[in-house]
C-alpha cells in the first residue's frame, strides 16, 4: 500500500474506517466518535450547574456569596488555561491519554469535593482539581470531531458541544431534586463522581484520531484539510490578523453574554417574578437556548459560512441583551429574550471552533483552540464581575446590560473585520 505525506504529517491512505492508525480494528461508524464528544461535555457541563452547591455550602459553613462565587471563577481560570496545555499535548500524543487524564481528575474532583471541611480545600478540589480535567477532557473533543466530520464541521462539532449546555440542566436538575433530598450534597458528589467516571471513560474510548482517506462518509475518514490548505503551526497563526480580531470578538461577545446571564436571576428578582418562573427561565429556556444555539449556529455555518453566521448572532446580542432591561416583568418577552441571549452565548461557543479549523487546519487544531479559547476565560472573569460592579455602583441593571449590548457591538464589528487567513 503506499502512502503519500500531506502538510499535517500523516500519510494519506485510502483506508476503511476498520484500520486504525495505531493498526488497531475498528468497526464502529464516525458518528459515534461524535457521541464521545456529547457524553465527554454533558459530564463537564456540571460546571455550568455550580449554582447548585452554593446554598448547601453557605449553610453549612457560614460562607459569603463572594467567597463561594470565587470558586467558580477559580475553576474557570484553570479550565481555560489547562485547555491551551491539553491541546499542546493533544496535538503531540493523540487525544486518548488527554481524556483519560481529564476523565480523572474531574471524577476525582467530585469525589474529594465531598470531603470538604474548608473553603481552601474547596479552592483546591472544585477550583483547580476540577478546572485541570475540565480542560484535559474538553480539549480533546474539538480537534477530533473536526478530523472526522470535514464535511460536517459546524454540525458535528455544534452537537458534540450541545453536552455543555444540556449537561448543566440535566445534572444540576437531577441533584437539586433527586439527589440532594435523599442521600445529602455530600453524598451526591460521590455518586455524580462516579456518574462522571463511567461517561467520561468511555468518551475517552470513542474519541480516537481517524484514519486519511479521500471521501468523507460514514464509513470513511478523511483528513480533508491536510489536502486543501496548509496546516497553520501556532507560531504562524499568531502572525495571523484573522487570531486577535476573532479572540477579541470571542472574547467581548461571551464578556457581554455571561454579563447578562449572571445578572439574570437577581434581575427577575428585581422585576419581582415569581420563584417557578424563575425555575424554568433558568433550567429550561436558558438551556434549550443554549443547546439549541450550539446546534443550529453549526449547521448554519456550514451553509452560511463560519464569520456570516458569528455575526449574525452578535448582531441579535446587541439588540437582545438592551431589550431585555426594556421588557421589564413581561414574562413572555423576558423568556424569548432569554432564549435569544443563551442562543447567541451557545452559538459563539459552537461556531468559533469550526473557524479554528477552517481558516487554521486541524493537524495543530488542539492548540490553535486553546489559544483562542483563552478569551472565554477571560470573559469569564470580566463578566460577571463588570456586571456585578455596575449593578452596585448605579442600583439597577440597565447600566449592565447596556454595557454588554456595546461589548457586543464591538465584537461584531471585530468579526466583520475578520478575513481567512492565506499564505503570502
Amino acid at each position: 500500500m503506499t502512502a503519500t505525506p500531506t502538510p499535517s504529517g500523516i500519510s494519506v491512505r485510502s483506508i476503511p474506517l476498520s484500520v486504525g492508525l495505531s493498526g488497531e480494528v475498528t468497526s464502529i461508524n464516525r458518528w459515534w466518535r461524535m457521541l464521545g464528544g456529547l457524553l465527554m461535555t454533558q459530564a463537564l457541563g456540571t460546571l455550568y450547574a455550580w449554582s447548585i452547591f452554593v446554598t448547601p455550602l453557605e449553610n453549612e459553613f457560614g460562607w459569603k456569596r463572594g467567597q463561594t462565587s470565587s470558586v467558580f471563577t477559580l475553576a474557570v481560570v484553570m479550565f481555560a488555561a489547562s485547555l491551551l496545555l491539553a491541546g499542546k499535548l493533544q496535538d503531540r500524543f493523540g487525544p486518548f491519554w488527554i481524556s483519560v487524564t481529564g476523565s480523572f481528575l474531574v471524577s476525582l474532583s467530585f469525589l474529594l469535593f465531598a470531603y470538604t471541611s474548608s473553603l481552601y480545600s474547596l479552592f483546591f478540589f472544585y477550583g483547580v482539581l476540577g478546572g485541570i480535567g475540565l480542560g484535559f477532557g474538553f480539549g480533546t473533543v474539538v480537534p477530533v470531531v473536526a478530523k472526522w466530520f470535514p464535511d460536517k464541521t459546524g454540525l458535528a462539532i455544534g452537537l458534540a458541544l450541545a453536552g455543555f449546555g444540556s449537561g448543566s440542566a440535566i445534572f444540576g436538575s437531577f441533584a437539586n431534586l433527586v439527589l440532594f433530598p435523599r442521600f445529602g450534597w455530600r453524598s451526591s458528589c460521590m455518586i455524580l463522581s462516579g456518574i462522571f467516571l463511567v461517561m467520561t471513560m468511555t468518551a475517552a474510548f470513542l474519541l480516537k484520531n481517524p484514519v486519511v482517506g479521500p471521501h468523507p462518509t460514514d464509513n470513511i475518514s478523511v483528513l480533508s484539510t491536510a489536502l486543501t490548505h496548509h496546516q497553520f503551526t501556532p507560531g504562524e497563526v499568531l502572525r495571523t490578523p484573522a487570531f486577535y480580531l476573532l479572540w477579541l470578538g470571542f472574547g467581548l461577545g461571551s464578556t457581554a453574554g455571561l454579563m447578562v446571564i449572571s445578572q439574570l436571576i437577581p434581575f427577575a428578582n428585581s422585576q419581582g417574578i415569581a420563584n417557578a418562573a424563575l425555575a424554568t427561565l433558568g433550567l429550561v429556556v436558558g438551556a434549550f437556548g443554549n443547546v439549541s444555539g450550539r446546534v443550529l449556529s453549526g449547521w448554519l455555518s456550514d451553509i452560511m459560512g463560519r464569520l456570516n453566521t458569528l455575526r449574525v448572532v452578535l448582531a441579535m446580542s446587541c439588540f437582545a441583551m438592551p431589550a431585555l432591561y426594556w421588557v421589564g416583568d413581561h414574562l413572555t418577552a423576558l423568556y424569548v429574550l432569554i432564549y435569544f441571549v443563551y442562543f447567541s452565548y451557545g452559538a459563539q461557543a459552537s461556531v468559533i471552533p469550526s473557524t479554528v479549523s477552517d481558516f487554521w487546519g486541524t493537524r495543530y487544531a488542539g492548540t490553535n483552540y486553546g489559544s483562542l479559547f483563552t478569551a472565554w476565560g477571560f470573559a469569564g472573569i470580566l463578566g460577571p464581575t463588570i456586571g456585578g460592579v455596575l449593578f452596585d455602583k448605579y442600583k439597577n441593571y440597565g447600566v449592565a446590560f447596556y454595557t454588554a449590548g456595546a461589548l457586543a457591538v464591538v465584537a461584531l464589528i471585530c468579526v466583520l473585520a475578520a478575513r481567512r487567513p492565506s499564505l503570502q
